[in-house]
């Protein structure tokens, strides 16, 4: 039986950010600005790394990876609630919603895993530097990154089943500027137990896990740098974990304000979603790139190339 012989509602209608009318169109160009600086900053840094050599190291792999996760993952929500703010329809359809949450959590997933890789990297790197090429040969590197994506396919996958399984008969208004479990399971016209332990579980053990794992990994590397003699080695080495904690605080404090707190407060959790899918994204290349050598000297090297390309 498919997913919609299920239900008889065949669209939801989105409410939008809480206490926010009248705002609109502030709320329109707080969105176009973060999204537009998302999607250039990320594929400018996508495009450096790709066309810099000396950044074919498994470190800008991930960063790559990273890059397109970050033009991928506010491409979810954002341009639908453009729409809405414009003054268009509020309505989303029913395979448009559930698209929304197995998007929304696929990517949420791979952003756990990318993490966890590029603290494993950082770890072989400053606690093993000898063996780093050995450890993180090509093959390891494609194998994480292809591990990421696929796990979170499955993540999302399994989560938007047993979401969309559920009889939905109405009402049908997510209290939300986009569909994502919490919301769309309150409609939900049957027992959401199961769903809601599962989900909890599902998200609660991914994001638990990948974060004890970066808590081992910068453990022991803190506690390696600590052993450097110079102080400028032990400077170099703190600067390039720095940017990848800063982004680690971004993505984890908000998994933990939505989805693993007792209590839901809209406004709160829709606060959080904006910082989350809207503003994050489009700090990452400033993040990465203004703290980072090598990534400012490539770029700059990629923007004078395409100011002024070589005559043929």
């Amino acid at each position: 039986m498919s997913m919609r012989n299920y239900t008889s509602v065949t669209e939801f209608i989105l409410l939008g950010i809480p206490n926010t009318e009248g705002l609109e169109n502030m709320i329109f160009v707080l969105f176009l600005t973060f999204y537009t600086f998302s999607l250039l900053g990320n594929l400018l840094i996508f495009l450096t790394i790709l066309a810099s050599s000396n950044l074919h190291t498994p470190m800008y792999f991930f960063l790559g990876n990273l890059s397109m996760f970050d033009i991928l993952y506010p491409s979810v929500n954002s341009p639908k609630m453009m729409v809405f703010l414009m003054g268009q329809s509020r309505t989303i359809s029913y395979q448009g919603c559930a698209s929304q949450v197995f998007f929304y959590h696929t990517l949420g997933c791979i952003e756990c895993f990318l993490y966890t890789g590029m603290a494993y990297d950082r770890f072989v790197a400053i606690c093993h530097p000898m063996r780093y090429t050995v450890i993180m040969n090509p093959r390891v590197c494609t194998s994480l990154a292809v591990g990421t994506w696929v796990g979170g396919c499955l993540h999302g996958s399994v989560l938007t089943f047993l979401i969309f399984r559920l009889p939905y008969c109405g009402p049908n208004k997510v209290h939300s500027f986009f569909c994502d479990i919490p919301v769309v399971l309150s409609l939900a016209c049957a027992d959401t137990s199961l769903a809601q332990t599962v989900s909890f579980t599902n998200v609660g053990v991914v994001a638990l896990t990948c974060f004890l794992l970066v808590l081992i990994s910068y453990t022991r590397i803190v506690l390696s740098i600590l052993k450097i003699r110079s102080s400028e080695g032990r400077r170099r080495a703190f600067s390039t974990c720095s940017a990848h904690l800063t982004s680690i605080l971004l993505a984890y404090g908000p998994v933990i304000l939505v989805y693993l707190k007792p209590a839901s407060n809209l406004w709160l959790d829709a606060a959080v979603q904006v910082l989350n899918n809207v503003v994050t994204p489009s700090l990452n290349p400033l993040i990465y790139s203004l703290r980072n050598k090598d990534v400012k000297l490539a770029l700059q090297k990629v923007l004078v190339q395409m100011a002024h390309p070589p005559a043929v």
